[in-house]
């Protein structure tokens, strides 16, 4: 029988649990862009964000997991899988929401925590992967899109390879602006790439 807590939520989506989420997460960006990645506890969080250090690990589990899920989150609600009817469409419109997203105030932080999660233990390196996991089975599913509608279309890791790993590299070591004519120029190579055919990317 589902309890009084389990019942309030069906009836307010949202509600408590979404407002505590939201203000742990932003916590956690904010901690990483004063700080940097590791320089910050659990304690540090909760007490940011108002809540108990029990309220974290219960929903979260550890350090690792609230940080893979503020990254993953991020990219979710900022850079969504665009579905405008065209492999180049999509591409270029999900090229240009990760441009504005990593270059915006939060966005370094958040790459910054993406990075530091693969060298952070073997808990970090598990919440890695699965962010990378998540991220590529998000791309597959607008690839395969593309192919149902009788595109030829790369993988996930040649969009990652081609498209975001340049883009991230610029921004994550200050190598320049990440211009529409820039980010234009990467989708644009990755499509001839896809037209010389399977093996190119």
């Amino acid at each position: 029988m589902e309890g009084k807590d389990e019942r309030e939520r069906v009836r307010r989506p949202g509600g408590r649990g979404a407002r505590v989420g939201a203000a742990v997460h932003q916590a956690v960006t904010d901690l990483i862009s004063e700080r940097g990645y590791g320089k910050f506890s659990v304690g540090d969080v909760a007490e940011r964000a108002g809540v108990a250090d029990s309220s974290i690990y219960r929903r979260w589990g550890s350090m690792e997991a609230l940080l893979a899920d503020v990254a993953l989150t991020y990219l979710n609600e900022r850079s969504p899988m665009p579905d405008t009817g065209s492999l180049a469409g999509d591409l270029r419109t999900y090229a240009a929401a990760v441009a504005r997203e990593i270059t915006g105030p939060d966005g370094l932080a958040l790459l910054r925590l993406a990075v530091a999660l693969s060298n952070s233990g073997p808990q970090g390196v598990q919440a890695g992967d699965e962010l990378l996991a998540e991220r590529s089975r998000q791309l597959q599913s607008m690839l395969d899109r593309a192919r149902e509608r009788g595109e030829p279309a790369p993988d996930a890791f040649g969009v990652l390879d081609h498209v975001l790993a340049p883009m991230y590299v610029r921004v994550l070591f200050g190598m320049g602006p990440l211009t529409p004519e820039y980010v234009d120029g990467l989708v644009d190579r990755l499509l001839r790439l896809r037209l010389a055919g399977p093996d190119a990317v």
